[in-house]
């Protein structure tokens, strides 16, 4: 099956929308540079998904890997990776559905929303396995970090899509307000 995915001249959105994603989050959890260097993830888009990286849903599907580091293979130590997959395909369908949209302020979000769960995984905030009820508050709980990080930017149309999140950023966790 052909799925669309970005004409080339998008995806120079896609790198200023990653680049605003990473500045965003690393200011809300205060990282610096060699912080940011142990969350370890890369970006993929539709040109470049395999099979079992394209979803019959979501924006974004965020895989985990695990392989041994060069420096660290004498010591059998394994480091986690993520991948951000994005789904060309549901993102280009909602810019075409709603005219209200931009892809730079959507793919902001995505980004955003991705690279908060890479922070939580990654800092054992939350487990990459988890399934049910779990999953579905880490999702809301997200979505709402997603929020705080991104209320104040002023890109167009920024203010659209946090308030079509904002069904998604309730949940009864008590751990919300102890990260924020």
């Amino acid at each position: 099956m052909a799925y669309m995915s970005f004409p080339e001249d998008n995806l120079k959105i896609v790198s200023d929308s990653l680049d605003i994603a990473e500045d965003t989050t690393g200011n809300y959890y205060k990282f610096s540079f060699d912080q940011w260097k142990r969350h370890r993830y890369d970006v993929k888009t539709m040109k470049t998904l395999s099979c079992n990286e394209i979803s019959p849903y979501g924006f974004a599907l965020l895989n985990k890997y695990s392989h041994t580091d060069k420096e660290l293979e004498s010591k059998k130590e394994y480091r986690d990776f993520y991948l951000i997959c994005l789904q060309d395909h549901h993102i280009l369908k909602a810019l075409k559905r709603d005219k209200n949209l931009t892809l730079l302020s959507l793919l902001v979000y995505i980004f955003t929303h991705e690279l908060i769960h890479i922070v939580r995984f990654c800092n054992f905030f939350q487990r990459f396995e988890i399934s049910g009820k779990g999953k579905e508050d880490e999702e809301k709980l997200v979505h709402d970090t997603t929020y705080r990080v991104l209320k104040d930017m002023s890109l167009p149309r920024m203010d659209y899509i946090l308030e079509s999140y904002k069904q998604h950023r309730f949940c009864d966790l008590g751990i919300s307000s102890i990260l924020s």
